[in-house]
């Protein structure tokens, strides 16, 4: 058990470092190649996060564990809203000014239940994954042009993206970086997928509960770091369009992934627990981020963190108890 155990931690570990790398590489390819930083900013909120949970998905899913997949994109939305955001708002107060940002949250409403209403006949098929497939690219595509017309307005959530945007790399560093980070994007992915679900079958859970929990919490650390960080420079509409991004893409892509590898019927739980609890999170979020809107003050502050982080708690709770009746 030990040896799995330690192939999910130096999985996680080495999955978080090249997903740095990797995307670190491939922005400076794109900057090479002169795309607007702009638009590589923009992008890079919901893709760079997101990187560790799509190569989990794909490994899990070609190696015939497509639950783990689906476990770690819904797992890593309920850890983004709950622990993530919430454990920031509880040191940061967290203003929403962004006007594009407000525009984004009740896509990740809308993503959630369209991913519920297409997973709700208990099988996922290819259609239905093309189907998320096909909304990211429309979002992506509202997303472009939203951004083109904000930045005249010097968007905070436009300014302070492009300020993190990494630094320009000469081209060659840039695809040698880009190389290293996706070979070890896909080997770290392996060496978690194998570990993960090995545990899985020694402690008789499905691989579905272990991507909802371990994986998912760990593939979420990329979002920890970069939320508190970001709320700690002051850029607290960065801070929740990691958590906004990162919901968007783990929806409608990752999520995607494993229906579009290997179809599946849908593990039992996800239908009644892991997705309205999901779409509950987010209707919060939606609710502490506008429900002083009258008022104009737009925040996420200690007690909604609080709120929160006891969800979290209690989901996690929840799953405990169901293992073990």
């Amino acid at each position: 058990m030990l040896i799995f155990f330690l192939s999910i931690v130096i999985g996680l570990v080495l999955l978080i470092w090249s997903s740095d790398i990797f995307v670190d590489g491939a922005t400076s390819i794109a900057r090479n190649l002169g795309i607007s930083p702009l638009i590589v900013g923009m992008l890079i909120i919901g893709f760079g996060t997101s990187a560790p949970e799509m190569l989990v998905a794909a490994t899990a899913a070609f190696q015939g564990n497509p639950e783990l997949g689906i476990g770690n994109a819904l797992g890593s939305n309920i850890t983004n809203i709950s622990l993530v955001l919430g454990l920031t708002a509880v040191f940061y107060v967290l203003p929403v000014h962004s006007q594009l940002l407000r525009k984004e949250l009740p896509l990740v409403l809308v993503a959630a239940l369209l991913s519920w209403f297409l997973l709700f006949d208990g099988y996922f098929s290819r259609s239905d994954a093309i189907i998320l497939l096909v909304a990211l690219v429309l979002v992506l595509s509202w997303m472009i042009s939203s951004v083109k017309k904000e930045a005249q307005h010097h968007d905070p959530l436009i300014d302070d993206t492009i300020e993190e945007l990494p630094e320009k790399l000469p081209l060659k560093k840039s695809i040698i970086l880009t190389i290293v980070g996706l070979a070890v994007l896909l080997l770290s992915s392996k060496m978690l997928v194998w570990g993960a679900s090995s545990v899985a079958s020694q402690l008789g859970v499905s691989d579905l509960i272990i991507g909802l929990t371990i994986v998912a919490i760990g593939t979420s650390l990329p979002e920890l770091a970069a939320t508190i960080s970001s709320a700690r420079k002051g850029e607290t509409d960065l801070a929740v369009g990691n958590i906004v991004g990162s919901n968007l893409f783990n929806t409608l892509a990752v999520l995607a992934i494993p229906g579009i590898i290997q179809p599946l019927k849908i593990p039992e739980g996800v239908l009644t627990r892991d997705m309205p609890i999901m779409v509950a999170l987010t209707i919060l979020l939606l609710l502490f981020s506008f429900g002083c809107i009258k008022s104009g003050r737009l925040k996420i502050n200690r007690v909604k963190g609080l709120i929160l982080v006891f969800s979290f708690l209690a989901y996690e709770t929840l799953l405990y108890f169901q293992i073990n009746p």
